[in-house]
């Protein structure tokens, strides 16, 4: 190397280390003057990959990639699932977990039998795959998007359906458990909410073939088998055929209306949900 070449190298690399320094200064000035957010640092975390994700991302590639991707941004047969809105209000698996378990058979998509675990682990991949991707786009809405935006519907017509053809009302009340909600929330979280109530597991009573019950959460249910985790933290199994199983599921009947609703509704239902203060 001549002694142009050797000087080049040396101004490269210390202008690198001068802009690596000036970034590093610069979010440290952010911090101190609290320009950076507790969601800039939460978004920054998830965008990390963690060991529950790579987990996940083994088993991603196993049982999904072949369709959705490798990165899950959509293959040949299957679409980008850092767009489905399952995907992005799952927690820790549940609604990830049920599409898992069921399948999409209309869409083509066969029940896949994971445990909890693994389900949790790919919940946990595509995660932190929706961050990375929302990370290199615009940012998504926040608890202080425009509330205008979201108001269109008709409160009345919302209150209405509520009472009447949605069938909350058999539910749920509003100088009751929705006393005061748009208050708590926000009117972007409050959609949110209504559209994609969490539960963290099912339950369900076993009654085996002595007559003896069990109750608890559906920690593994499966076309062969279940399994549930009781109060004390014991975990049963049982082929399905040697058992009969109650399942209860306190969001199903929000999951139907979830198809059944029309844009109007839901606007409606919002606006409606936005008076109860």
């Amino acid at each position: 190397m001549n002694l142009f070449s050797l000087a080049r190298s040396h101004c490269m690399v210390g202008l690198s280390l001068l802009v690596a320094a000036s970034l590093w200064q610069i979010d440290a000035t952010r911090a101190a003057q609290g320009d950076v957010t507790e969601g800039q640092r939460r978004g920054a975390a998830l965008r990390r990959p963690t060991p529950e994700s790579e987990r996940g991302r083994s088993q991603f590639l196993k049982s999904c990639a072949f369709c959705h991707g490798p990165e899950a941004n959509g293959g040949a047969a299957g679409p980008n699932l850092l767009r489905s809105t399952v995907v992005r209000h799952d927690e820790n698996g549940n609604l990830v977990g049920q599409v898992v378990r069921e399948g999409r058979p209309e869409k083509g998509m066969p029940p896949i039998q994971l445990t909890s675990d693994q389900i949790s682990d790919v919940a946990a991949f595509l995660r932190y795959r929706v961050a990375v991707s929302d990370g290199r786009s615009a940012p998504r809405p926040g608890a202080d998007y425009s509330a205008a935006k979201l108001l269109v519907g008709n409160a009345a017509a919302g209150k209405a359906f509520f009472n009447g053809a949605g069938g909350c009302s058999a539910c749920h009340s509003a100088t009751g458990d929705l006393a005061g909600i748009a208050q708590k929330y926000p009117a972007v979280d409050l959609q949110t909410r209504f559209l994609y109530p969490t539960e963290p597991y099912l339950t369900a009573t076993v009654t085996d073939s002595s007559g003896k019950h069990y109750a608890g959460k559906i920690r593994l249910q499966t076309n062969y088998e279940i399994a549930l985790e009781d109060s004390d933290g014991w975990y049963r199994s049982w082929p399905l055929d040697n058992v009969k199983v109650e399942v209860k599921d306190p969001l199903l009947a929000h999951r139907k209306l979830l198809s059944q609703f029309t844009d109007s509704e839901m606007h409606d239902m919002l606006s409606y949900l936005e008076t109860l203060k």
